[in-house]
């Protein structure tokens, strides 16, 4: 597909960042628009299908937060947040309303084109990927894959966040491996870790909780010390 076939929209209330970053990407050949608001965004869409949506995070009236949670609900589209906030939990909170990237102010334009390039380059592998498997089963809990369902032995759904359903599905296709926190953070947040970074063992620590894996003698998502975590390959059937 052709970058001209590839549509950006932009989504930012500050007319000087928003202008700058449509004429930097329409620069590198790509189809971009420009919206100022949720409203404006919406009548962007409905015209004009979006390849990733690129969505300040504080716009006055609907966030940035609550418009990537609407569109992650209605479609596959790429979805990265632009934001000045820094804390560690504001980073759960984007992995969770279904942004794939986050990306923090100041930042450099390439830096930013990297990270839409790669967002794209992986939508378009999972879109054709074939080879993998509709569930895995572990410990008595099954979990779909295409329709990111979990399920216990009877057949009960257990509800997953965004954030957590990537973990878990990046471990239960790794069984026995450890990862550490730097790929668990590149694998489902795309950004690298640093040692003030607790987002993979937050959200570690939950989906224990909603495992029934005892955090203090797990048995099914195991810690290895200064290393990272790993889904017990004796649990997986």
């Amino acid at each position: 597909m052709a970058k001209r076939d590839r549509h950006i929209v932009v989504v930012e209330d500050d007319p000087v960042t928003r202008m700058k970053l449509a004429h930097y990407f329409s620069s590198e050949g790509y189809r971009v628009t420009q919206a100022r608001d949720g409203a404006e965004m919406r009548r962007i869409l409905e015209r004009a299908p979006a390849t990733v949506l690129m969505i300040d995070v504080n716009l006055p009236g609907e966030d940035g937060l609550r418009l990537a949670r609407e569109q992650r609900e209605s479609s596959d589209v790429g979805i990265i947040l632009v934001t000045s906030r820094t804390d560690a939990i504001d980073r759960i909170v984007g992995l969770e309303v279904g942004a794939d990237d986050y990306v923090t102010k100041p930042f450099e334009p390439r830096e930013l084109l990297a990270r839409v390039k790669n967002l794209i380059s992986r939508m378009e592998r999972t879109r054709s990927a074939t080879d993998e498997p509709k569930y895995v089963e572990f410990a008595g809990w099954r979990l779909d894959l295409r329709a990111r369902l979990l399920c216990d032995s009877q057949g009960h759904p257990t509800n997953l966040t965004n954030a957590e359903f990537k973990l878990l599905a990046l471990l239960a296709r790794h069984p026995g491996q450890v990862l550490s926190r730097d790929r668990i953070l590149r694998e489902i947040a795309h950004r690298e870790w640093d040692a003030a970074d607790r987002t993979a063992d937050v959200l570690v620590r939950r989906l224990r909780r909603k495992l029934r894996d005892d955090g203090r003698k797990p048995q099914i998502i195991l810690t290895s010390h200064n290393e990272g975590y790993y889904l017990s390959g004796a649990a997986v059937a």
